[in-house]
């Protein structure tokens, strides 16, 4: 009894998003008692199904040292620590469009604390920088985010109505990290009472980095899988038939692939997919959140705000029942990703990605979390302000 109980325990601790949604569904459904019918049409699986092959693909990717080999070539130009701020900054924001802003994080903050320790300079504030980054730029694509993913396929955005409604979003961003980076690299001059840091880089370290990157007949395999999968996001090609497309490829090039997929993600989608779907039912319930979202100031409102609380996967898969106004909802779930550590599940990867580095246990770059929530709330409100006026 004990053993399990401690099992239970560590589950919680590991996965406390799913153990939420797996919970919230089934009291949902205890309580409310819904047609047996109504839990399996709740569930989305076009999405599940593109965020699968989209996950899976980006894992092959991933085995083939791409990214890494990208990284590597790019940071051989940087003589600058400003000039490897912006680069490390900028490949998390636009590589986020594509490969989601977790797997940018898990990428790029190791390479970044690697390097900023082998020049011995505080890593901590382009750590941060990196995870605004990568949830900034994710904003812009369909496949940059789960949520991203779930509304353009709710609401059936075409991909000029998606594009322009995330512009506002990515065309500031762009904006304000340049300015940030530019005041984080500034000459501290000792006479003002701060102090010196080296701005030139000695070069070597960059310069002696070797990654390879592996190509074969796998490589175009991969690459015509992630085509497929961006044309059935677009609705070009039926998601079934990418479905069927991704499993076959794996399954031949590399199915210990089907290992790495972080399937907890799907199993939390479906959880929320119920629990909404089946409190929508109580009409308590839906007239309350209904007044909530009755207006566009208050559906952005709400989208943030509850994404503070519950991250903004989870609040996308809430409020969407409720709500036809998908462009306002959209921006403010993407919006709200900023904010407390928990309003995107990205954050707290590079949290812990930076709380395990010696840096870190050292205290030698200061405060992660109090430097995280000051940075992410002061930009919540500039570019909450922004993105809305405009």
């Amino acid at each position: 009894m004990k053993k399990a109980f401690s099992s239970i325990i560590n589950f919680i601790k590991k996965e406390p998003v799913l153990f939420a949604a797996l919970f919230l569904a089934v009291v949902a459904v205890a309580a409310v008692r819904p047609a047996p019918g109504l839990c399996l049409e709740a569930i989305d699986f076009r999405t599940i199904a593109i965020l699968f092959s989209l996950m899976i693909v980006i894992k092959a990717f991933q085995s083939q040292n791409y990214l890494d080999f990208i990284a590597a070539k790019l940071l051989r130009l940087c003589k600058t620590r400003r000039s490897l701020y912006f680069l490390l900054t900028y490949l998390v924001f636009f590589s986020s469009m594509f490969v989601t802003n977790d797997v940018a994080l898990l990428t790029f903050v190791p390479i970044s604390l690697l390097i900023f320790k082998r020049i011995e300079l505080p890593s901590m504030k382009l750590v941060v920088l990196e995870t605004l980054a990568a949830n900034l730029g994710s904003c812009i694509t369909p496949m940059g985010n789960p949520q991203n993913l779930y509304l353009f396929s709710y609401y059936g955005f075409s991909a000029l109505e998606f594009f322009a409604l995330t512009a506002k979003i990515a065309l500031p961003s762009l904006f304000i990290l340049a300015a940030m980076i530019l005041f984080l690299t500034r000459k501290k001059l000792a006479a003002h009472g701060g102090a010196e840091e080296p701005h030139e880089l000695s070069g070597n370290v960059l310069q002696n980095q070797l990654t390879f990157i592996k190509i074969d007949f796998r490589t175009f395999f991969y690459i015509a899988d992630f085509i497929i999968c961006l044309l059935a996001v677009f609705r070009v090609i039926n998601y079934l038939y990418m479905l069927i497309f991704t499993a076959a490829v794996m399954a031949v090039c590399n199915f210990r692939l089907f290992k790495k997929v972080d399937y907890s993600l799907l199993f939390t989608f479906a959880g929320f997919f119920i629990f909404t779907k089946t409190l929508s039912t109580v009409q308590a319930f839906s007239d309350f959140i209904n007044s909530m979202l009755s207006t566009q100031l208050s559906t952005y409102l709400t989208g943030i705000i509850t994404s503070q609380v519950i991250s903004n996967v989870p609040a996308a898969l809430l409020l969407s029942g409720f709500t036809q106004n998908g462009a306002m909802l959209l921006l403010a779930v993407n919006v709200g990703g900023l904010g407390t550590l928990i309003a995107s599940m990205a954050s707290v990867i590079s949290f812990k990605l930076y709380s395990a580095s010696d840096e870190a246990k050292a205290q030698a770059g200061g405060n992660y979390f109090a430097t995280f929530t000051l940075y992410n709330v002061v930009l919540l409100v500039i570019l909450g302000i922004v993105v809305y006026l405009i």
